[in-house]
C-alpha cells in the first residue's frame, strides 16, 4: 500500500496493519500453532505460551525453550541456548535499523524496534520500507510488526487447545509455512545479481553440505560460501563526483583534514600568498592546531 508523507501517525500505522493482514501475519500466525501445543505437552499454562510469543518472538527459540524445560535442563543452560539461537537476528537488526533510525531518536526506541525484528518483519521491512517516506517508517513498521505479533499470539493460543484435533500431516505442514513464505519474500525482494546468486547457491549448496559435512555446520558452511560469492558479485557503487577545482570530498559525513596537506598551492587564485608577496603573513583559519574538523566541503580558511 502506498503511504503519503502527509498522513498522520495513526493512518500510517493502519496502513502497516493492512499490509500485514494481507498475508504475512497469517503465515507467521499459523506457523506458531505448534508452539502452543509444545507448551501444553510440557505442562505450562496457556498464558506462558502466549507470553513467550510476545517476549521471545522467535519460533525456533521458543521450541528450544519448551523442549529444554521438558528435558529438565538448568535455567542458565536454557538462557544460553535461547540466546545463541537468537544470534541470527543480530545481522538482521543491523541491516534494517538504518531504514528506521531518525534524527533525535532515542536508544529506547531503537531497542523497541529491534525487539520486533524477526524473519517475517525483516524480509517484508527490507522490501516495503524503502517505498515509505522516512518520517513515516517507524509508525508503519510498528503497525506491521505488532499485527504479526498479535496474530501469532492468537495462533499460539489456538494451538494450545486445538492441536489434538488436527491431523498430524496438517499440523506438520503448518510448521513449513514460515520457511516457505521466507523464501518467497526473499525472491520478491531481489534487486541485483548478487541477491539471485545468494539464493540459488544457498539452495544448491545446502543438501551438498548436509551430505558431506553435517554435524550442524552444514548451513554455516553453505551460507558462508554462497554469501561470499554473492558479495563478490554485487554491483559496485559509483564514486562520488567532484566539482571542477574542488579538493574536498563530497558527502554529509565529517572528516579530519590536515591543514598542511590540504593547503592549496600559491599562485593565481590561491588563498595563500606566495613567498615573494609583500604580505608574507598567512591568513588565520578556524582550525585547532594541525588538525581541524570539517563538516562541509564548502568550508575554507577565513
Amino acid at each position: 500500500m502506498t503511504v503519503s508523507a502527509d498522513w498522520s501517525w495513526w493512518r500510517v500505522a493502519l496502513a502497516g496493519m493492512r499490509d500485514a493482514l494481507s498475508l504475512p501475519a497469517w503465515v507467521v500466525g499459523f506457523g506458531l500453532i505448534g508452539v502452543g501445543s509444545l507448551a501444553r505437552d510440557v505442562g505450562y499454562p496457556v498464558e506462558v505460551a502466549v507470553l513467550s510469543t510476545m517476549l521471545v518472538w522467535a519460533g525456533p527459540s521458543q521450541v528450544i525453550f519448551f523442549a529444554s524445560i521438558a528435558a529438565g535442563a538448568a535455567w542458565s543452560a536454557i538462557a544460553i541456548a535461547v540466546g545463541f539461537a537468537s544470534l541470527r537476528f543480530l545481522p538482521m537488526t543491523v541491516a534494517i535499523l538504518p531504514l528506521l533510525r531518525r534524527p533525535g531518536q532515542g536508544v529506547g526506541m531503537q531497542l523497541l524496534l529491534a525487539h520486533y525484528v524477526a524473519v517475517t518483519a525483516w524480509t517484508e521491512g527490507l522490501r516495503r520500507l524503502p517505498h515509505v517516506p522516512p518520517p513515516q517508517r517507524v509508525a508503519y513498521f510498528l503497525g506491521f510488526a505488532n499485527t504479526c505479533m498479535a496474530t501469532s499470539s492468537v495462533g499460539t493460543f489456538l494451538g494450545y487447545y486445538l492441536i489434538g484435533a488436527l491431523p498430524i500431516p496438517f499440523a506438520a505442514g503448518l510448521l513449513c509455512l514460515t520457511p516457505i513464505f521466507f523464501l518467497a519474500s526473499l525472491t520478491a525482494g531481489l534487486r541485483h545479481r548478487g541477491d539471485v546468486a545468494a539464493i540459488v547457491l544457498g539452495l544448491a549448496l545446502a543438501p551438498i553440505c548436509d551430505r558431506f559435512i553435517g554435524g550442524g555446520f552444514d548451513l554455516i558452511v553453505a551460507g558462508l560460501i554462497a554469501g561470499s560469492i554473492a558479495f563478490a558479485l554485487r554491483p559496485k557503487k559509483a564514486a562520488p563526483r567532484r566539482s571542477p577545482g574542488s579538493t574536498a570530498r563530497s558527502g554529509p559525513i565529517s572528516r579530519w583534514c590536515c591543514l598542511r596537506c590540504c593547503r592549496p598551492r600559491s599562485g593565481a587564485g590561491s588563498r595563500w600568498p606566495s613567498r615573494g608577496a609583500s604580505t608574507p603573513t598567512r591568513r588565520r583559519s578556524n582550525g585547532c592546531g594541525r588538525w581541524r574538523r570539517r563538516f562541509s566541503p564548502a568550508s575554507s580558511p577565513s
